[in-house]
C-alpha cells in the first residue's frame, strides 16, 4: 500500500520527451495517419521533444514516414543509428556488419535480406541459419526479434543504446521520458524510460511490464497517451515509481515525495535531525536516479555520499562552476558557502538559482533542490524574493528551523510539510499562521521516531510517519565547526566576569585561540557558569565534547590552566587536528 502527496496543480513540465516506437506503434501497416500527426505536433508545441526509435533503416522510415521533420531525434537501425532531421546530420554508433557475414548470408539464400549502417534483417525462420552463419564465422553478433522480423547487430547494441546517445545529444535524462512501444525489441527502451506505456496492440509481455496499459491501437493509443501527459503530466505514474520515500504511516502505507508536485518544507527546532532525514531522501534520489542539489550554507552535507562539493570553509563557491557540474550528467552537487559570510549568502543564492531554475526548465535537472537554512537564504524580511523564486518551483524542500521567518513567496509553492520534534503541531500551526493556510485539525501526536506529515489543501489530517534513516552514517562536520562561520548570533562570546570584553568565536578554531590568551578571571567566569559545555551542545550539537567540557567544568580539583588545557585538548583531538 502506498500514497502520494499533493494535490494537483499547475508546474512545470517534468516529462520534456515522448520516445516512441515505429511500426505498430504509431505506425499501423507502416502508415502514421494524420490524427497521429497532429497530436505528435500538439505534444511538441508544450515545448516537449520527440523522439523516434526504430529498428528500419533511416532511408526507409524516410520513405514511408514523410513527417520524420516532426521529431528532434530518430534513432534507426534499432540503436545504431541517431539522425537529426533539423540538421541532416546523421551519426552512426556501432560498427558495421563484416562483408564476411553478409556474403555467407547471400550464399545460403537468405531472404529477404536488408543490410543497412549497421543492422542486417531478415525474417523468421531464417534465424536458424543466421545462428548458424555466425557460429562458423565466429563472429561476436546479437539477433533481436521484433514480431517476426530477425534483426542482427553488434553486442549491447540496442533501442536502449541509441536512445541514450540521442538524451546526451539533447542533454535530457532518462527520469523524464516517456517510451511508447509494442514489441519484443522495445523492452530495453522502454525499461529506459522513466515512464513506458504498451499501446493496445501490443504484446501481452510487453503490456505486462509497462507502467501504463494504453486500451487504445496502434497510434490512437499514442493519442491516448499524449492526452494523458498533456493533462496530467508526471501524475500518470504510481507515486512509487518516481516518488521519493519519506516513510511509513500507522496504517502501514507508504508516504512519497512526488518530483512533479509543488515544494515541501521540512521544519522543527533545532537537533530534531531534520539534515538526517534530508540525506536519507538523497539516497532514495540516487535509487531513482534522480539528480540533486543542496544549497549548504554552512557545511552540513560536506561528506554526503553520491555527491560532489564545490566550496568549502576557505573557498566560496562560483555560480559559474556550480552551473557547469550541474550540466553535467548524473552529477549531484553540494553547494557549500561557509566562506561567504552570513549577510553575503543569501545574495548568493539570489543569483544561482535563477541558473539552476532556468537549466531545470530546459533539461529537467537536477530533479530535486534541497535548501538547507532556508530561513536566512529566503527570509521574509526580503523584498526581492519574488525576482529570485520561479512563479512555480517543483521538486524543492526547504528545511528550516523558522517557518514563520520564511517568505511568503517562498511558503506559497508548499505543497507538503514535514514537522519533525515534540513540538511538530505547533511547527504546522506557524506555517499556516505565515502563509495564509487553514489549519488542519486531528493532529496526532508523533512518537520518538515519527514525523507529520501534511498534504496542504487536500483536506485531511496530518499523518504520523515513520521516516526512515540515512544509510551513510550521520558524521560530524568538523570542517565547518572548526573553521567555519556559525554566524553572529550563535557565536560564542568572551565577555568576562564585569562584561568588559566583546570577544568573539564563530568557530572552534578561533574559541581556542581567544581560550588560549584570555585572562584567568574570564576564563573562570564562564567555566563557572558552564558556558562552555552550553555552546558545545547547543550550537556545535556534539554531545560528546559538551560532556568532556562539563565534566572540567564541574571538577573542583582543576584549576583555571588545567580545566583550560582540558578543555582545549577535547577541542584539537575531535575538530582541529582533524580539519588541518
Amino acid at each position: 500500500m502506498s500514497s502520494r502527496l499533493g494535490t494537483h496543480r499547475e508546474h512545470d513540465l517534468y516529462f520534456l520527451a515522448l520516445a516512441t516506437d515505429y511500426d505498430g506503434t504509431i505506425a499501423h501497416h507502416g502508415v502514421v495517419d494524420a490524427n497521429t500527426c497532429e497530436a505528435l505536433q500538439r505534444f511538441k508545441a508544450t515545448g516537449r521533444r520527440l523522439i523516434l526509435v526504430t529498428g528500419r533503416d533511416l532511408d526507409d522510415l524516410k520513405r514511408v514516414f514523410p513527417a520524420f521533420t516532426l521529431y528532434d531525434r530518430i534513432v534507426a537501425e534499432n540503436g545504431a543509428v541517431i539522425y537529426d532531421p533539423a540538421t541532416g546530420e546523421e551519426r552512426v554508433i556501432a560498427p558495421a556488419p563484416p562483408p564476411a557475414f553478409i556474403e555467407a548470408l547471400t550464399l545460403r539464400k537468405v531472404a529477404p535480406l536488408a543490410v543497412g549502417r549497421c543492422i542486417v534483417a531478415t525474417w523468421e525462420p531464417n534465424e536458424t541459419t543466421v545462428l548458424e552463419v555466425i557460429r562458423d564465422l565466429g563472429l561476436e553478433l546479437q539477433i533481436i526479434f521484433n514480431k517476426g522480423a530477425v534483426m542482427v547487430l553488434p553486442p549491447g547494441m540496442n533501442k536502449a543504446a541509441g536512445l541514450a546517445a540521442a538524451l546526451r545529444d539533447l542533454d535530457l535524462s532518462p527520469p523524464n521520458v516517456v517510451g511508447v512501444g509494442d514489441a519484443e525489441n522495445d523492452h530495453a527502451f522502454l525499461r529506459f524510460c522513466g515512464c513506458d506505456a504498451a499501446v493496445g496492440n501490443a504484446l501481452q509481455a510487453v503490456k505486462e511490464e509497462a507502467d501504463i496499459q494504453l486500451a487504445a491501437r496502434y497510434g490512437d493509443g499514442v493519442i491516448e497517451l499524449i492526452e494523458m501527459i498533456l493533462r496530467d503530466d508526471g501524475r500518470v505514474l504510481r507515486p512509487h515509481r518516481h516518488g521519493i520515500l519519506v516513510g511509513t504511516d500507522r496504517t502501514g502505507a507508504e508516504v512519497y515525495l512526488e518530483p512533479y508536485g509543488g515544494g515541501v518544507l521540512i521544519a522543527g527546532s533545532s537537533g530534531v535531525g531534520k539534515s538526517t532525514l534530508a540525506t536519507a531522501l538523497t539516497e532514495r534520489m540516487v535509487e531513482k536516479a534522480q539528480e540533486f542539489c543542496v544549497f549548504d550554507p554552512e557545511g552540513d552535507y560536506d561528506e554526503l555520499e553520491h555527491a560532489m562539493t564545490v566550496g568549502d570553509a576557505r573557498n566560496a563557491p562560483n555560480v559559474d562552476e556550480v552551473v557547469a557540474f550541474l550540466r553535467k550528467r548524473v552529477i549531484n552537487v553540494v553547494v557549500n558557502t561557509q566562506a561567504l559570510s552570513a549577510e553575503e549568502r543569501p545574495g548568493f543564492f539570489a543569483r544561482l538559482l535563477p541558473e539552476v531554475s532556468s537549466l531545470r526548465a530546459r533539461t529537467g535537472r537536477p530533479h530535486w533542490l534541497i535548501v538547507d537554512e532556508a530561513h536566512h537564504l529566503l527570509a521574509a524580511s526580503r523584498e526581492d524574493i519574488a525576482q529570485v523564486i520561479p512563479e512555480r518551483l517543483t521538486a524543492v524542500i526547504f528545511v528550516t528551523v523558522h517557518p514563520d521567518a520564511l517568505s511568503s513567496v517562498a511558503l506559497r509553492g508548499v505543497e507538503v510539510v514535514v514537522a519533525m520534534g515534540n513540538a511538530a503541531a505547533e511547527t504546522i500551526a506557524q506555517f499556516c499562521r505565515a502563509s495564509g493556510a487553514a489549519l488542519p485539525s486531528g493532529m496526532p501526536a508523533p512518537g520518538s521516531d515519527e514525523v507529520l506529515v501534511w498534504v496542504r489543501d487536500a483536506g485531511v489530517a496530518p499523518r504520523a510517519v515513520k521516516a526512515l534513516r540515512p544509510r551513510q552514517s550521520r558524521r560530524r562536520h568538523r570542517r565547518k565547526y572548526a573553521e567555519g562561520d556559525v554566524g553572529e548570533g550563535m557565536s560564542f562570546y568572551f565577555r568576562g566576569p564585569d562584561n568588559a570584553l566583546n570577544l568573539r568565536a564563530q568557530n572552534l578554531l578561533i574559541f581556542s585561540q581567544i581560550a588560549a590568551g584570555v585572562d584567568e578571571g574570564t576564563w573562570e567566569h564562564h567555566r563557572r557558569a558552564g558556558d562552555y559545555s552550553t555552546w558545545f551542545k547547543t550550537v556545535i550539537k556534539d554531545d560528546e565534547l559538551a560532556r568532556e567540557a562539563a565534566d572540567a567544568e564541574r571538577n573542583a580539583n582543576l584549576d583555571a590552566g588545567a580545566s583550560r588545557s582540558r578543555i582545549l585538548a577535547a577541542i584539537t583531538r575531535r575538530y582541529t587536528a582533524a580539519a588541518r
